[in-house]
């Protein structure tokens, strides 16, 4: 877990970062520059349902340890493991996230325990918005994941192990904002219009 610099505008942001073990680098870095090797960085290679509880709790304290509200930022097998965790977390775990950026999710692994998804959830939106980030090509399986999660696809075309622009991070910092303000304002309308405004 780590903040944002403290003279960058997204320092409201502590974020937790999940990445793939099993990818070499993570779809962040490819698509838009972010640093992939960061200490702080949560990996997931969870193969049973043992590795997935003592991920879970490394979870619970980076989420529990920061000072400001966090975004999480996870890719390939990390998105359906971060939804996992968010729809079967504590509520006072999941009310400190502000949101979610999912890059590249992909399917489910059979287990050492057998499972065929370790990570499955109630099917329900994620307590929390959410981007999903989808490289060129990628179909079917995340427009399942986006409709289950209740996130927001962004179609991303940027030529995937190219760019390693700092900017481009930004600019993907910027959009999960601009969406966070148009969930809150829809959320602002919802709430008038019940009480009769």
């Amino acid at each position: 877990m780590f903040a944002i610099a403290a003279n960058d505008r997204f320092a409201p942001f502590s974020i937790v970062a999940i990445s793939d073990a099993r990818q070499s680098e993570p779809t962040w870095r490819t698509m838009f520059g972010w640093p992939a090797n960061d200490p702080r960085t949560i990996p997931i290679a969870a193969r049973s349902r043992a590795e997935r509880k003592i991920w879970a709790a490394r979870v619970d304290q980076a989420v529990c340890a920061a000072d400001r509200p966090v975004l999480l930022v996870a890719d390939g097998i990390g998105c359906a493991a971060s939804a996992w965790w968010g729809r079967l977390s504590p509520s006072d775990y999941v009310s400190r996230i502000a949101g979610a950026l999912l890059f590249a999710p992909r399917g489910a692994e059979v287990t050492r325990d057998g499972d065929t998804d370790l990570f499955a959830s109630p099917t329900a939106p994620l307590p929390f918005p959410s981007i999903v980030i989808s490289p060129q090509g990628d179909g079917g399986q995340i427009d399942a994941a986006v409709e289950s999660w209740g996130s927001q696809l962004i179609a991303s075309h940027r030529d995937r192990h190219v760019t390693r622009e700092t900017n481009a991070w930004r600019q993907a910092q910027r959009l999960f904002l601009r969406v966070t303000h148009q969930v809150a304002a829809h959320e602002v309308g919802r709430a008038e219009a019940l009480i009769g405004r």
